[in-house]
């Protein structure tokens, strides 16, 4: 099943308002479409320039939008939700473009996304987008992002969504990624969403004429080294401040199409990374050899 709004089902990936290079999709400027509704979240937060972008973006184009993102900082939540207190929700159009209807809430980004859904909003939307993110989200960098859990709670209750991210922390002119985000997901909307794809963008920090083209691409490993320092408050209490410095393990074995770049190595060569993410997490390694779970119990206990 794929969805599809606004377009005869079964239109050809090669629709009139994208065009296809090897291993990329890029959307020129799409065809007129029927308004649709769009639900926003992210996890930087309602004051966040990229959220207010992004939606003022979607709304010039003639779109409904809904923003309900955290009312503060939420980064690298991942997918948690709240579910000790209760969740708080004020209306906060006047941060946004005219015709945004906005909500900030007290919980997760994936609280967010969920209150949109089942409380929020009127009718249920046909998009949901995330971002967007002040900084990257590649490679496992998707495991801990809030943004991509935002969208990834669309993904999970059936709806197309795109997590887009600006991949600089300091970058702050967001009208290209915004329009490349509404850009994707309008052609990708035309052309048939597949069912439980979330679509993972990330634009490097350059002016629109300076981006390279959007290529699609396989997940990168990255780790981190995770420094803790130790420090003292002025009681003598101690503390610790996670710091920890990004290592992109470039021979790392991923998934995917061989001829696809790694997002990592697409960003630092000045495109833009598109990759299709979904909430599966199987294992998709070879099974055959794995232990008989009866021979696991069958030793004798500790000593």
């Amino acid at each position: 099943m794929r969805f599809v709004l606004g377009v005869q089902a079964g239109c050809s990936p090669r629709h009139p308002g994208v065009r296809r290079l090897h291993g990329s999709l890029i959307a020129r400027a799409p065809p007129a479409m029927a308004p649709l509704r769009i639900l926003i979240c992210n996890d930087d937060g309602v004051f966040a320039a990229g959220i207010q972008a992004l939606g003022a973006e979607a709304a010039a184009r003639g779109h409904q939008v809904t923003v309900v993102c955290p009312d503060q900082e939420r980064s690298a939540t991942g997918h948690g939700l709240t579910l000790q207190t209760p969740l708080r929700a004020e209306r906060a159009d006047q941060l946004f473009a005219p015709g945004v209807t906005a909500w900030a809430c007290s919980g997760t980004p994936s609280d967010c996304v969920k209150l949109g859904l089942f409380r929020l909003l009127e009718e249920p939307p046909q998009l949901v987008l995330s971002g967007i993110n002040h900084g990257p989200n590649l490679g496992t960098d998707v495991l801990y992002s809030g943004t991509v859990s935002a969208a990834m709670e669309g993904t999970i209750e059936g709806y197309p969504a795109l997590a887009v991210s600006s991949a600089d922390f300091k970058w702050r002119q967001f009208g290209p990624a915004a329009r490349l985000a509404l850009d994707v997901a309008e052609g990708m909307v035309a052309a048939g969403w597949r069912e439980g794809m979330l679509l993972n963008l990330n634009v490097p920090p350059l002016p629109s004429e300076a981006i390279g083209p959007l290529r699609w691409c396989r997940t990168a490993v990255r780790r981190y080294t995770d420094q803790f320092d130790r420090r003292e408050d002025p009681r003598g209490r101690t503390y610790y401040w996670l710091a920890g410095e990004v290592v992109d393990d470039l021979d790392a074995a991923v998934a995917g199409p061989a001829d696809w770049p790694t997002d990592v190595a697409w960003i630092a060569a000045g495109g833009a990374s598109l990759t299709p993410l979904q909430p599966e997490l199987f294992w998709r390694g070879a099974a055959d050899n794995l232990p008989n779970p009866a021979a696991l119990t069958a030793g004798p206990g500790p000593a």
